[in-house]
C-alpha cells in the first residue's frame, strides 16, 4: 500500500499512480513528475511552498487548500475546510479538521483557521494524511487503510500521542511524518511503533537525507 509513495520530508509526498501523480504539501521536491493533482493542508512555510508548486504544477493541475493558502494560489485552485467532500481530477477526497488542543500549541494551528488533513482514495485503497494536527476528539472518527500521521512534537503530536491516535484510527499501517528535519529525531519513529503496538507501523525513507545533528523536540 506505499510502495507509489514517494516521502520527501516533513509531510511532504507524491503519490504516482497509473497516469497520474498526487502531491500532498510539497517541500524541497527531489523529482520532475508533474503534478495532476495538489493537496495543502495549511499555510505554514513546511507544507505550502510557493516554488515547489511551482516546480511541479503543470497546465492543468488541480489544487485543493485551506481558503487562506487557496487565495495565494493562481489556476484551478479549489478552497476546501473541514468537512468538504469533494472529486479532484478524478481523486475522491475529504478534508478533516487538523488543529491543535494542547494548551503549549493552541496557537500554532487554531482550529479557527479551519486548516486541514485529508482522507484520499487512491487505487484500491483510503489514505489519511493528517496535516499538522494534535489528537483532536472528532479525529478518533477517522477511518483509513493507512494513516499519515504527525510525532515531531512542539508544533504537532508528540510520538507517544500520535500512537494513541493511531490505535483510536486502526488503520492498516501507520506511517510517522513530521519528524527529523524541523523538530523531532529520526528515532522517534521507534518510538511511535513501539507504542502504536498493534497497530502495525511501517517507516519510509525520505529522500532529502535527515540533518547530522539531532534535533530537540
Amino acid at each position: 500500500m506505499l510502495d507509489r509513495f514517494t516521502w520527501f520530508k516533513q509531510a511532504a509526498y507524491l503519490w504516482k499512480g497509473d497516469g497520474i501523480n498526487v502531491y500532498i504539501d510539497p517541500w524541497d521536491v527531489t523529482t520532475d513528475d508533474p503534478a495532476d493533482v495538489l493537496l495543502i493542508t495549511h499555510a505554514h512555510e513546511d507544507h505550502f511552498s510557493p516554488a515547489d508548486i511551482e516546480k511541479v504544477r503543470k497546465g492543468g493541475t488541480k489544487i485543493a487548500a485551506p481558503a487562506d493558502v487557496a487565495r495565494e494560489i493562481s489556476g484551478d485552485v479549489t478552497p476546501v475546510k473541514p468537512g468538504d467532500a469533494f472529486e479532484l481530477g478524478g481523486i475522491k477526497v475529504q478534508a478533516v479538521p487538523a488543529y491543535n488542543t494542547a494548551e503549549e500549541r493552541l496557537e500554532m494551528h487554531p482550529k479557527a483557521n479551519q486548516w486541514v488533513g485529508y482522507i484520499i482514495t487512491l487505487g484500491d485503497h483510503t489514505y489519511y494524511h493528517a496535516g499538522d494536527t494534535d489528537h483532536a476528539p472528532e479525529l478518533s472518527d477517522v477511518r483509513a487503510d493507512v494513516a499519515f500521521l504527525p510525532i515531531g512534537g512542539t508544533y504537532t503530536m508528540e510520538a507517544v500521542e500520535a500512537a494513541g491516535l493511531a490505535k483510536a484510527i486502526s488503520p492498516q499501517i501507520a506511517v510517522p511524518m513530521h519528524y527529523g528535519f524541523v523538530v523531532g529525531r529520526p528515532s522517534d519513529a521507534d518510538v511511535f511503533a513501539k507504542e502504536a503496538d498493534p497497530v502495525h507501523v511501517e517507516t519510509l525513507t525520505p529522500t532529502n537525507p535527515f540533518p547530522s545533528e539531532p534535533l530537540d523536540s
